[in-house]
C-alpha cells in the first residue's frame, strides 16, 4: 500500500491506495490547520484502511505549487515517514495531480490556483493517444495571458476564484469548460496514480533533496529598520 498526501492549499486530501485499487481516502477544509490535523488524520485513515505505517511501500507527497505553510507541512511529513520507514518516496506537481483527475476527457486540461497580487498558477496537459502530455509548463501569469494561450475547448479546473471563473467564461466563451465544485475538489487518489507510477517505475526522489515548488518566494523578509539598525553599527 502507498500514502498520499496533499496539503498544497487550505484543502487537504489524503489517501491509502495500491496499484489496483483505493482502500481510504479523506478530503477535507483544514484551512491552515495543516500541522495539528495532517498526522492525526493519516492515522485514522490507515485504520479505516485496515493497514499501519510499517505496512506502506511508498509515500506520495504534493510538491506545489500551493502555500507555503501547506507545502511545508505536507513534505516535511512526508520526508519523514519515507526515512524512516525507509520506503520510496515520489513528488509530484500540484497542477499535474489536478489535471490528472480529468485526463480521461481526452481534451486540454489547465489546473488554475491562485497565486495572489492579480496572478494565477496553471499548467495544460492532455492525454493523447494513450500518452499523458504536458502542453504548456507551470507559470504564473495573468487571466489575460492564460486566455491568449487557448486555442480549443479547454477544462480549466484547480480552485480557480469565482472572479476568474468569470474572467475565463467572458473571454473564452464556449471554449471554457468549467466543471461543477465537486469535480474540482483535489483528490489525493489521483496523486496517489501518478505517484506510484512513478515509483514502481523507480523514478523516485531521495528525502534530502525534496524540495517543494512555491514558484513564488514566501512573504518572510527582514524588517528595513533593522538593516538600517545594522548598517549603522558596522
Amino acid at each position: 500500500m502507498y500514502l498520499a498526501i496533499d496539503t498544497s492549499t487550505d484543502n487537504a486530501s489524503i489517501a491509502v491506495a495500491g496499484e489496483e485499487r483505493v482502500l481510504a481516502e479523506l478530503s477535507w477544509y483544514c484551512r491552515q490547520n495543516h500541522s495539528v490535523e495532517l498526522m492525526p488524520s493519516i492515522m485514522r485513515l490507515l485504520g479505516q484502511a485496515g493497514t499501519e505505517l510499517k505496512a506502506l511501500k511508498g509515500i506520495v507527497v504534493a510538491r506545489g505549487p500551493g502555500s507555503f505553510n501547506g507545502l511545508r507541512v505536507g513534505i516535511s511529513t512526508a520526508k519523514g515517514l519515507a526515512f524512516s520507514l525507509n520506503i520510496p518516496l515520489a513528488g509530484v506537481s500540484t497542477l499535474e495531480a489536478a489535471a490528472w483527475q480529468h485526463a480521461a476527457s481526452g481534451l486540454p486540461v489547465c489546473p488554475i490556483f491562485n497565486a495572489g497580487r492579480s496572478e494565477i498558477a496553471f499548467a495544460i496537459y492532455q492525454q493523447k493517444d494513450k500518452e499523458w502530455q504536458q502542453l504548456a509548463g507551470q507559470q504564473l501569469t495573468t487571466v489575460d495571458k492564460l486566455c491568449s494561450q487557448i486555442k480549443s475547448r479547454t477544462i480549466f479546473g484547480g480552485e480557480p476564484s469565482e472572479g476568474v471563473i468569470q474572467q475565463l467564461k467572458q473571454k473564452l466563451g464556449s471554449k471554457t469548460i468549467i466543471p461543477p465544485p465537486a469535480a474540482r475538489l483535489r483528490r489525493a487518489a489521483f496523486l496517489a496514480e501518478l505517484g506510484i507510477k512513478r515509483i514502481t517505475a523507480g523514478d523516485c526522489d531521495p528525502p534530502a533533496s525534496l524540495q517543494p515548488i512555491y514558484m513564488r518566494k514566501p512573504p518572510i523578509t527582514t524588517p528595513k529598520r533593522n538593516l538600517r539598525l545594522i548598517n549603522s553599527q558596522q
